[in-house]
């Protein structure tokens, strides 16, 4: 789809310079772009490709307009406005409307009919299916779920029984939204399951990555609040709830009961403990165990960067001495105070 430069403009909203009507009809980097593509500079170590682009147009900040040597559209928030020109240039496909002929939808179920039910697909009894929703192929959909409008299970994803997916939610290959939360009693020396209640209640706009499991509620439920972003493998236990507007990246593993405010983003590979309370706008940086509760908002880590291999060596036999130290320093300071 090919647009002119201010074209694009107007429908990103922010002023051009540089010929009106210049074709621009995909996107590359600053290094790699062609006279008819866009690209973009969010990042300053890349001012030097800057000079050199043959893009037919750079987003830039305001303050890089004139080190750029092709025309632009100025923005103040350059990346976002790239993830918007991305979206804009690269249309997202229809989906034909209806149930495909595999597919299998219990006859109580409301489907609206303009929803996509895919190939090999299931959807439950009394289910709902929103306008515009897309069920994508071996998906499954549980007794009494809802599925709200324009959202899009990509493919094989699981939504248990009476869970609450919202509107314009994307569930990218394997996302499991409603599996038994991890509930065990140990009895006469073996485990008894406990029961798992809840539902999974997933907010509108929420994106979740593929494989990402989010657990039941045992009795209460498990919430997403609107605009929650979820990376690869993320791993939600039952009875969690995180707020409005927060990203977490791949790997993590939040443990049950756990409360997560807004605007809140968690590094990857990251493990938070069950039960505590994390407030709004906490960064939390790759590889940190959280182990008690946070109740400032600010930045806040505990993993060990990589280092060569015969420095980490020395490290972990200084950690061992590291006991040993601290109680001799305790008596050093315990014979300094009694000959004072």
């Amino acid at each position: 789809m090919s647009w002119t430069l201010a074209t694009l403009a107007h429908a990103l909203g922010v002023a051009h310079h540089g010929p009106a009507d210049r074709a621009i009809d995909s996107a590359s980097t600053l290094a790699a772009a062609q006279p008819h593509q866009i690209s973009f500079l969010a990042n300053r170590a890349y001012t030097e490709q800057l000079a050199s682009t043959q893009a037919g147009a750079v987003i830039v900040h305001p303050d890089q307009l004139d080190a750029c040597p092709t025309a632009a559209l100025v923005s103040d928030n350059p990346y976002a406005t790239w993830a918007s020109a991305l979206q804009l240039l690269n249309p997202a496909t229809d989906n034909e409307a209806g149930v495909h002929h595999t597919a299998v939808v219990d006859a109580s179920a409301d489907v609206a009919p303009s929803a996509t039910i895919g190939p090999h697909s299931v959807v439950g009894a009394h289910c709902q299916v929103g306008p515009g929703a897309v069920v994508g192929p071996h998906s499954i959909i549980e007794d009494h779920a809802e599925i709200g409008a324009n959202s899009h299970l990509v493919a094989r994803v699981y939504v248990g029984s009476r869970c609450l997916v919202g509107q314009r939610v994307i569930a990218h290959p394997g996302v499991v939204m409603g599996g038994d939360g991890f509930g065990l009693a140990m009895a006469d020396g073996h485990w008894v399951k406990v029961p798992q209640l809840g539902r999974v209640v997933v907010g509108d706009d929420c994106e979740i990555g593929a494989n990402t499991t989010i657990d039941r509620g045992a009795l209460e439920d498990t919430v997403l609040g609107a605009d929650v972003r979820i990376d690869n493998q993320v791993q939600i236990a039952h009875n969690v709830r995180i707020g409005d507007h927060t990203a977490i990246a791949g790997c993590v593993g939040i443990a049950g009961s756990t409360r997560i405010g807004a605007y809140c983003m968690i590094a990857g590979a990251s493990g938070i403990g069950g039960h505590l309370t994390i407030t709004d706008r906490v960064v939390i940086t790759a590889m940190s165990t959280v182990v008690a509760s946070i109740d400032e908002p600010g930045t806040y880590g505990s993993g060990i960067p990589a280092q060569p291999h015969q420095a980490w060596k020395r490290i972990l036999v200084r950690l061992t001495r590291l006991d040993g130290w601290i109680q001799r320093l305790k008596k050093l300071e315990k014979n300094q105070s009694e000959t004072r």
